[in-house]
């Protein structure tokens, strides 16, 4: 029975990641061959007499309007019935030039040559898969068996962070190395997609209708919008103060008090209970069950673990297949983590490593996934606000989906809801802070500038999409199924075409073209 759930959810995860990326893919694609043509229609020369776009992200034009705003006019050719670029000025670079380089050229990818970078992101997708489903929702799982969490608790505090782990290393490479908007747009694209894209994963791939608990939810979602409202009020000036990220890391490291306050006055009763069973003379062993009683320890025993060295128990050609084509897999994650079934003691070290190939393999993702976009000429700006910050989820889908199906709802809605205030809260303001308060740019000047002029219209997207997710949640009674996946993806589908739109200029001017590769 074991091996027949394990392998069902190894399935519902992999046809989660093929429809998910083959259908985004497809709406992206269409959208941009058809409005690029009207707001990009080629490359522009980068010249040095005006002053340099940095970055690629949301509606980026706080550089001009701070430094000239009389050189706006100059650089567009505003006319009262048309609107075009002129060509000469100006252009926003390449995403691809905060990557590494892949050791090709341009021309070798758009030959076939990117078909590699395909297959690797899928067989990586398969390694978050493995890595989520073997090792990281166990190790949840013993972490809520010796903390006595509640499920919507876990999720939202360790799930959370470990899945979002992919957020705070690419806005330090974006905040330190390439000193853009990289991260910051990442995790604006990324609360969207975790807001509305999970749910919907977690609706159609759920094995039935689960209730979620109306506190939780209530809870989670309070605290991302106050989170979302705190970061527009800091970036109002487009300066972050060292101060300003100091202020993120408190709030979050609140955000988790009052978890444990919360888990304190949960837990108290269940001690008080335990002291009066060994006074009236109970052994130890019973109040230990007894205690036990409340935790998912029960669930653990259903994990078996990772054999790779003897074939599967079922005997079929399909399921061995599998079996060879998963083995680099097994093999690696073997000797770097250990499993809880064998090693229960070892939790912190699973934990860790979990985090640690999390965020690795998903910078990898994002990076093939920018490699990807560039060759096939989608512009970058959709790129970061879509292809980047759903490459980037990836584990929240995944962990969430997984969790889902072994019967805890609100352990993955509390994960996705709270990988945002995480990713706002830390992954944002724990490299703002080291890099205003201890490497800052220019001596003396402890602040970071932000690039990005078009917060506003995000923020309201993500405020929206948060209160309407949340009313649909409402009207379906606290009901995660089959309904709330299919609002929940009108409305991401929704949201992706209109950012697609508003970052191809079709609407208004907002983002230069870009530059010549």
């Amino acid at each position: 029975m074991a091996m027949l759930l394990r392998t069902r959810t190894r399935k519902v995860a992999l046809g989660l990641r093929i429809i998910c990326i083959c259908t985004v893919s497809f709406v992206y694609l269409v959208i941009a061959l058809l409005s690029n043509s009207i707001s990009n229609p080629h490359a522009v020369k980068e010249s040095s007499g005006y002053p340099m776009f940095t970055s690629r992200h949301l509606l980026a034009l706080n550089s001009i309007n701070d430094s000239n705003p009389g050189q706006f006019n100059e650089i567009f050719d505003l006319k009262p019935s048309t609107l075009s670029w002129n060509e000469s000025r100006n252009c926003t670079p390449a995403a691809l030039n905060e990557f590494p380089s892949d050791g090709l050229t341009r021309e070798q990818r758009q030959h076939g040559w990117v078909i590699i970078h395909v297959i690797v992101v899928c067989y990586l997708f398969i390694f978050l898969a493995v890595v989520c489903d073997d090792y990281f929702v166990p190790c949840i799982k013993k972490l809520c068996d010796v903390l006595q969490l509640k499920e919507d608790i876990a999720g939202a505090t360790f799930m959370a962070t470990a899945s979002s782990s992919a957020e705070i290393f690419v806005n330090s490479v974006g905040t330190f190395i390439t000193e853009g908007d990289l991260g910051l747009g990442t995790i604006v694209g990324s609360a969207v997609f975790n807001i509305l894209a999970v749910p919907a994963c977690c609706g159609f791939f759920g094995n039935m209708a689960f209730k979620l608990e109306w506190f939780a939810l209530t809870r989670d979602s309070a605290v991302y919008g106050c989170a979302v409202i705190i970061l527009i009020c800091f970036l109002q000036d487009g300066i972050i103060y060292y101060s300003e990220a100091l202020t993120l890391m408190v709030l979050y490291l609140g955000y988790l008090l009052g978890f444990y306050k919360e888990v304190m006055a949960e837990n108290q009763p269940l001690l008080l209970k335990a002291n009066e069973k060994l006074n009236n003379n109970y052994s130890e062993s019973v109040v230990e069950f007894f205690l036990s009683d409340v935790t998912l320890k029960d669930i653990e025993q259903s994990e078996e673990s990772t054999n790779i060295w003897s074939w599967p128990k079922e005997d079929t050609k399909k399921t061995k297949l599998w079996w060879i084509f998963t083995w680099p897999i097994s093999f690696v994650l073997f000797l770097t983590t250990p499993t809880i079934k064998k090693y229960p003691k070892m939790y912190i070290v699973t934990f860790a490593m979990c985090v640690a190939w999390i965020g690795t393999v998903s910078y990898v993702v994002a990076w093939l996934i920018t490699i990807i976009g560039d060759t096939l000429n989608i512009p970058d700006s959709v790129m970061g606000l879509t292809f980047l910050a759903a490459g980037t989820s990836v584990p929240e889908a995944v962990s969430s989906v997984l969790v889902t199906n072994q019967g805890y709802g609100s352990m993955g809605i509390s994960s996705s809801i709270g990988s945002n205030t995480f990713d706002i809260l830390l992954c944002l303001g724990l490299p703002w802070f080291i890099k205003s308060a201890f490497y800052p740019k220019v001596p003396g000047q402890h602040w970071i500038t932000i690039n990005s002029q078009g917060i506003n219209y995000s923020a309201v997207c993500l405020l929206t999409t948060l209160v309407l997710f949340y009313l649909s949640i409402c009207f379906n009674k606290f009901q995660l199924d089959w309904k709330i996946g299919l609002v929940c993806l009108v409305m991401y589908v929704g949201f992706v075409i209109f950012a697609t739109l508003v970052e191809l200029n079709v609407f208004f001017i907002v983002n230069l073209p870009t530059c010549s590769r």
